[in-house]
C-alpha cells in the first residue's frame, strides 16, 4: 500500500507536467496561440485543465491511501504537509480555473505545484507514527484547513506574479526589475534546493555532529550537505569529513540553516547560468510570452483568490490553531516561532485587503503585495519549520 500510494504521487507528478505542457501549447504554438491566454475554444488548454484535474484526483489517491497506511492524516512531517500543500494548491488553481478559464494562470500555477512536490520529496518520506501530541481530530481540522487556505492564497501569487511580469518595462533598469529578478532567483534557489538535495543523496553524503541543544544539553545532529554552518559547540563524529566553517546559535537548527545556504549558492549558480543562456534578465525572457495577456483580467483574478484563501486561512492557521493550543498546552497563544508568523501572515493578507478595497491598491502596488505575502508564506515553511527551533518545527 506505501509502494501504491508513493506510485500514484508520481503519476500526479507527471499529470501536472503533462498540463503545464498542454497550456504552454495554448500560449505559444503558432497554430493555436490563444493571445489573451483565455480558453475560448482554445483546446489545448481544456487538455491542460483536464491533465490538472486527473493530477489532482491521483494526488488524492496518494493522500488517501498513505492515510490507510498511516492511520492517521498524512500532514505531520515536512514532506508529507508539503506535498499536501501542492495538491490543495492544484485543487485551488481547478476551482480558479473554471471561474476564469485563463490558460496563462495554468502555465505557472502547474509548475509551482510541481515545484512544491519536487521540494516535499527531498525530505524523508517514511511514514512513522504520530507523536502523542499530534494524536487528536485537531491535527485533521488545523492542518487541513491551512494547507487549503495556503494553496488557494499560492494562486493569488501566480497571478500576481504574471501581472508584474506582463506591466513593468524591463527595457529599464531600476528597483522594480531588479526586486522582480531577485523574485525569480527565490524560485531558481528552491530548484537549487531539489538538485543539490539528490546530488549528495546519491552519494550518501552524511556527516555526523555531537552538540549542545537549545536546552543546553548533549544531542547529535546530522548533517546531508558538507557543513558550512555547524551546531552550537558541536564536534564532527565522522571521519573523513570537513570541519565546519561557522558554528551557529543553539536556537537555530544549523544543519537546515546549512541546507538553506547551500540551496542559495546553487539557486545562484544556476540564475547566472540561465542569464548567459538566455543573454538577458530571466523576466525579460520570459515577458513576450505575456504580450496579449489582459493585465486588468489577471489583477481581479489575484484578488479574487485572496479574498477567498484568506478567511480559510484564518480559520485553519490562527482559529483552529489557537483552540487546539488552548485542548493540547492549556493556552491559546504562546508566541512560539511559527504562531508569530502565522500572525504575521495574517496581517498582512489583511492589510493588502484593507488598501485593495479601502484605498484603491490596484494593479502594480497589488500584484507586489500578493508576491509579498506568498513570500512570507514560504519563509514560514522553509526557514520558521526547518532552522528555528520551537514547538511547531518539522525539523
Amino acid at each position: 500500500m506505501a509502494a501504491l500510494s508513493s506510485n500514484l504521487l508520481l503519476v500526479a507528478f507527471f499529470l501536472y507536467l503533462a498540463s503545464t505542457i498542454f497550456f504552454a501549447v495554448s500560449i505559444t504554438g503558432k497554430k493555436w496561440r490563444d493571445k489573451q491566454g483565455e480558453m475560448n475554444g482554445n483546446r489545448w488548454g481544456t487538455f491542460g485543465f483536464i491533465s490538472a484535474i486527473a493530477g489532482f484526483l491521483f494526488a488524492m489517491g496518494y493522500f488517501i491511501t498513505r492515510w490507510i497506511v498511516a492511520g492517521h492524516a498524512p500532514v505531520s512531517n515536512m514532506f508529507e504537509y508539503t506535498t499536501f500543500l501542492g495538491i490543495m494548491m492544484g485543487l485551488a488553481f481547478i476551482i480558479i480555473y473554471a471561474i476564469y478559464r485563463s490558460n496563462i494562470l495554468g502555465l505557472f500555477a502547474m509548475p509551482t505545484v510541481m515545484l512544491i512536490i519536487a521540494y516535499a520529496s527531498v525530505f524523508p518520506s517514511e511514514v512513522s507514527p504520530l507523536i502523542p501530541a499530534l494524536q487528536s481530530i485537531w491535527l485533521k481540522i488545523h492542518v487541513i484547513t491551512t494547507a487549503l487556505g495556503q494553496g488557494i492564497l499560492a494562486i493569488g501569487f501566480a497571478a500576481g506574479l504574471i501581472y508584474l511580469l506582463r506591466t513593468i518595462d524591463y527595457s529599464k533598469k531600476n528597483k522594480k526589475t531588479r526586486s522582480l529578478e531577485i523574485i525569480l532567483y527565490s524560485i531558481v534557489a528552491i530548484v537549487g534546493f531539489i538538485l543539490i538535495g539528490y546530488i549528495f543523496n546519491a552519494f550518501n553524503y552524511e556527516a555526523k555532529f555531537s552538540y549542545v541543544n537549545e536546552l543546553d544539553q548533549p544531542a547529535e545532529m546530522v548533517y546531508n550537505l558538507p557543513p558550512l554552518l555547524g551546531p552550537n559547540e558541536g564536534e564532527m563524529l565522522t571521519e573523513n569529513r570537513m570541519n565546519a566553517l561557522i558554528e551557529m546559535p543553539a536556537w537555530l537548527r544549523s544543519n537546515d540553516a546549512n541546507t538553506v545556504v547551500w540551496s542559495l549558492i546553487a539557486g545562484l549558480v544556476l540564475y547566472w547560468l540561465l542569464r548567459l543562456i538566455l543573454r538577458k534578465p530571466i523576466g525579460a525572457a520570459i515577458q513576450p510570452i505575456l504580450k496579449g495577456v489582459n493585465a486588468d483580467r489577471v489583477d481581479e483574478l489575484s484578488y479574487r483568490a485572496i479574498a477567498i484563501g484568506f478567511p480559510i486561512f484564518t480559520l485553519g492557521g490562527l482559529i483552529f490553531a489557537m483552540i487546539w493550543a488552548q485542548i493540547a498546552w492549556t493556552r491559546f497563544w504562546g508566541w512560539d516561532p511559527k504562531e508569530v508568523w502565522a500572525l504575521i501572515t495574517f496581517l498582512f493578507y489583511a492589510a493588502y485587503l484593507h488598501l485593495r478595497l479601502s484605498r484603491g491598491w490596484h494593479g502594480e502596488r497589488s500584484a507586489w503585495l500578493c508576491v509579498i505575502g506568498f513570500a512570507i508564506i514560504m519563509f514560514n515553511l522553509i526557514f520558521v519549520n526547518l532552522v528555528i527551533a520551537g514547538l511547531h518545527s518539522y525539523a
